[in-house]
């Protein structure tokens, strides 16, 4: 398999997603699942990737859609295309599988997914992470993984329209 399709291979519906989770759980793997835009992949992104996989066997990635990101941060964004953002998280080493949704929340991606251990980022408390509740009620663990001083997309874009390096 090239290169490319392996990347590709990553890249699944919700209805591939069962599937291939279902594999997992046979083999009795631990699966995280995060969530987000991930429109300019920077060090914060790489580095909270990074803890999440540590934290089990795969990393499952619900990706918004476009027009949930521009319901979210508004009409300039995403920065990136769906297409772009998508390949880009599944290139990464860490990432085991990524999932496109176009609701506003990942709940729905997350009663498919059912993970052992559900993460967000730092500004989010655990009982506040949308999912909690039904990771809990299945015995999943969730966590709250400190974020890299500095590292934004909002502060990147903001470096870019000021003509800053």
């Amino acid at each position: 398999m090239s290169s490319f399709s392996t990347i590709e291979s990553k890249i699944k519906t919700p209805d591939q997603l069962a599937v291939t989770i279902a594999k997992w759980r046979k083999a009795a793997e631990i699966i995280v699942f995060t969530n987000g835009c991930f429109d300019l992949l920077h060090y914060g992104h790489l580095h909270y990737l990074s803890q999440a996989r540590d934290l089990g066997d795969r990393l499952v990635i619900g990706l918004n859609s476009g027009a949930s990101v521009r319901r979210l941060k508004g009409p300039n964004r995403p920065i990136n295309d769906e297409i772009t953002r998508t390949h880009l998280i599944a290139a990464l080493e860490v990432v085991d599988a990524v999932v496109i949704f176009e609701e506003d929340t990942p709940l729905e991606l997350i009663k498919v997914a059912m993970p052992d251990i559900l993460v967000k980022g730092g500004d989010w408390q655990p009982e506040q992470i949308v999912g909690s509740d039904v990771v809990l009620a299945n015995g999943g663990k969730v966590l709250s993984l400190p974020y890299v001083e500095g590292y934004s997309t909002t502060n990147i874009e903001q470096k870019i329209l000021q003509g800053a390096g």
